[in-house]
Parts: structure tokens; sequence; C-alpha cells
């Protein structure tokens, strides 16, 4: 399947500061002009990390993620992955990460060039595991870092798991989403055991120019651009 059928078929392809983007309903954002393959917030082992805490929740988040991760990576075949922060849910979840999951994620990554962007939840490299550790990484007129800045254009960030709510025919629709007004975006949490905070929190407050906020709503398969003045708190 080649890059037309793929954006013709699930995915919406937009425009981040000048910059070619595709939004996958994975919750992956493709930049085609760099074969480079962009998630946030994955939260590799979030469950192990509960579970060390004495909150014990089933124990297949990770392979869960690594195998739509594995998909996703397949379908646009990147040469560079960038993981924006928050790839583990603690410091010591690579460390804690099973050995056939482990080989699992090294088998992605062979042959790709792999950033881990530093998060708040890892702020330290993962252990025994290759690619490059960054605080942040510009590229062209784009700059990919954890946390949203105030007030940066060209930025794609991730750590406020973005979701939208919207009301058609009596009935509430709420989804993870990619959020943006053509000058910055916050990507959806990719992570399986990941919720939302709504757009229109407070939290996200100054990131967008309000008029010009678009919040791509994740469907099974599909993208859904949804005009931020059709969302609901």
């Amino acid at each position: 399947m080649n890059l037309a059928q793929r954006i013709a078929w699930e995915a919406v392809e937009i425009a981040i500061a000048g910059e070619r983007a595709v939004c996958d309903p994975s919750g992956a954002l493709y930049l085609p002009a760099d074969r480079l393959l962009v998630v946030s917030d994955l939260h590799l082992e979030k469950g192990s990390s509960y579970a060390r805490r004495g909150s014990f929740l089933p124990p297949y988040d990770t392979i869960a993620t690594l195998k739509r991760l594995a998909a996703v990576v397949a379908r646009w075949q990147p040469s560079i992955v960038v993981s924006l922060g928050d790839s583990f849910h603690d410091a010591g979840g690579s460390g804690r990460m099973p050995e056939s999951f482990r080989e699992h994620l090294l088998s992605m990554m062979s042959g790709r060039d792999w950033y881990w962007v530093a998060g708040n939840h890892d702020p330290a490299p993962p252990e025994s595991l290759p690619g490059h550790w960054v605080s942040e990484l510009a590229l062209g007129s784009l700059v990919f870092r954890h946390e949203p800045a105030r007030g940066a254009a060209g930025e794609i960030a991730g750590h406020l798991h973005p979701g939208a709510r919207i009301v058609q025919r009596g009935r509430s629709v709420r989804r993870a989403c990619f959020a943006s007004d053509g000058l910055r975006m916050v990507m959806p949490a990719f992570g399986s055991l990941t919720g939302t905070l709504n757009v229109l929190d407070r939290a996200f407050a100054g990131l967008f120019s309000r008029d010009m906020l678009t919040a791509y709503m994740l469907g099974r398969d599909r993208v859904y651009p949804i005009a931020g003045e059709l969302l609901r708190a």
C-alpha cells in the first residue's frame, strides 16, 4: 500500500508549521519528508509499576502497546522513530521489562534511528536499550519535546494526553485526539493504559488559537477532524 492509499484509506494529512504530516488512527504521527514516525507517552510497564505499589492491574499493557507500535512501524516503514517522553512509566520500567518484550522492541528498533525524548516519568535513559537519548530534538522547522512550551510555534509535544468530546444527536462521544492549530501539535498518548484530558481543560490554555484549533479524534480505523467550535467540555 503506497502513501497516497494509506492517507485516503485511514489517515488524515495536515500541516504543522508548514511541514506535511499524517495523523494515523493508532495515535502515531508520520512525517513523509523525513520518513519519521512520532509516538508519545507509551508508559511501558505501567502495570508492573502499579503492582509494586500494591495496585494489581492486568499485566498485558506493555505487550499490547508494543504490538500496536509494531503494526504502525510496519505500516509506515520509518527511517526515524521519535518517542516523545514517558516512554516508560517510571525510571525502572525498562529494567523490569521481560526479556521477550525487550526482544520485541529491539526488533522494531533494528535498522532505524530511534530517539528517546526525556519525559517527566522517565527523566533518565532506558536501561540496556539502544537509541539516542535527548531532552528535545530539532528537525527543520519543528521541535520535538515532551512537555508543551507556551509560545513555541513549530512544536510537537506530548505529556497532556489530549482527548476531545462532541455531542451529536444527543449522544456524547469522547476519544483521544491529536490537537493542533496548524502551528503546533500535542500528541495523543499511545500507551494502552493511558487516559485522556479534555483539550478544553485549562491545562491547554494558551497553547492553541481557539479559532484554529482542530481535534483529530481517533476512531477504530479512521481519524475524524473536528473543529474547535464543535468541542464540548
